[in-house]
């Protein structure tokens, strides 16, 4: 008796950022950079407050920039990604990723401002409380990014 093989059933194949690297999306991968710049920025703010070397108040403002630079970086793949990607900018988490990524960019220009002040006016009380915000708002919004991403892509 021979058998006919049973056809799967037509899916589509799953959806791709539009930046992209093999497997991962360009603005994932981007995203990670201020991220890990703008909460170690706080740390060493921490570090300063607790010490008074002025090194860590260097490490600080030198994070503070090297996160603003990368994000713009990243933002800019993100916004290629939400406006031609369909299934991203029909997500509700996508509106207050952006505009908390935005808030997070604003903060950190006015804080490498405040970190361009010398020694203890550069860190105390103002640098540091806005690296605080800062930390936290990126932790918020980037789980936001990331739950967007993965029920974008699924």
């Amino acid at each position: 008796m021979a058998s006919t093989p049973i056809e799967a059933p037509y899916a589509p194949p799953p959806p791709r950022a539009a930046l992209h690297v093999p497997g991962h999306p360009l603005h994932v991968i981007l995203s990670a950079y201020p991220i890990a710049c703008f909460t170690g920025a706080f740390v060493t703010d921490l570090a300063y407050a607790g010490t008074y070397e002025m090194q860590w108040a260097n490490f600080s403002a030198w994070l503070i920039v090297v996160g603003l630079v990368m994000g713009v970086l990243a933002g800019v793949a993100g916004i290629v990604d939400f406006l031609l990607n369909r299934r991203m900018r029909t997500r509700r988490s996508g509106w207050p990723h952006g505009l908390g990524n935005g808030l997070v960019m604003l903060l950190s220009l006015w804080n490498a401002f405040v970190h361009s002040r010398d020694a203890y006016t550069s860190v105390v009380p103002l640098g540091i409380t806005l690296s605080a915000v800062v930390a936290m708002l990126v932790v918020v919004t980037s789980w936001l990014g990331a739950r967007q991403t993965v029920e974008a892509f699924q």
